[in-house]
This record gives C-alpha cells, sequence and structure tokens, in this order.
C-alpha cells in the first residue's frame, strides 16, 4: 500500500513536469495581444503589437490583455484536467490489484 501511495506520488510530480513542458496562448484583440502560459497557469509571455500602444486607449489595451490572459489560463486549465485525467486513469488501474482485480 505504502509503494502505491509512493508511486501516485511520483506520477503527480511528472505530470507536473510534463504540465511545465505544455505551452497555451489566449489572443485577443484580433491578435493584438497574445499571452503565453504552461499547463501548470503560470504566464510565460505577454506580447503587445506596437499599434494599440499608438492608439493611446489605455482602458482598451486592458481589456484586452485581460481577456487573452483569460484565455490562456482557461486553454492552460484544459491541459491540466487532461493530464490529471490521464493520472488518475492510471492510478485506478493500478488501485485495482489492492483489491484482488
Amino acid at each position: 500500500m505504502f509503494d502505491k501511495i509512493l508511486q501516485a506520488q511520483q506520477q503527480a510530480g511528472e505530470v507536473k513536469k510534463r504540465l511545465d513542458g505544455i505551452t497555451v496562448s489566449g489572443s485577443a484583440g484580433g491578435g493584438v495581444v497574445v499571452v503565453t502560459a504552461n499547463g501548470n497557469k503560470q504566464i510565460q509571455a505577454i506580447k503587445i503589437n506596437p499599434i494599440v500602444l499608438k492608439e493611446g486607449d489605455i482602458e482598451m489595451l486592458e481589456d484586452v490583455i485581460l481577456t487573452a490572459v483569460n484565455k490562456a489560463l482557461e486553454q492552460a486549465e484544459n491541459a491540466s484536467q487532461t493530464e490529471m485525467a490521464a493520472m488518475t486513469k492510471n492510478m485506478f488501474g493500478d488501485l485495482g490489484g489492492l483489491f484482488g482485480k
């Protein structure tokens, strides 16, 4: 049983590493702002088209950045759920042996 717990912890660490390697992005304003994040929901980069700065509309820029960040985090959440579902499936397959299956 203790081995199974250690194995689950190891698998969780492996999932975290895989999520670190997954890159997702969200864009808004027709690609004026692009936000890149990893599967662990950490923002990696924000790209802003300089044309937006020339327009001088700070409120619009703030809204576009907020939208792009939220889209990137949504994509990261989807990636995280997919990886966690795969890990859970593997764990339940392994835990079946505990009950004689």
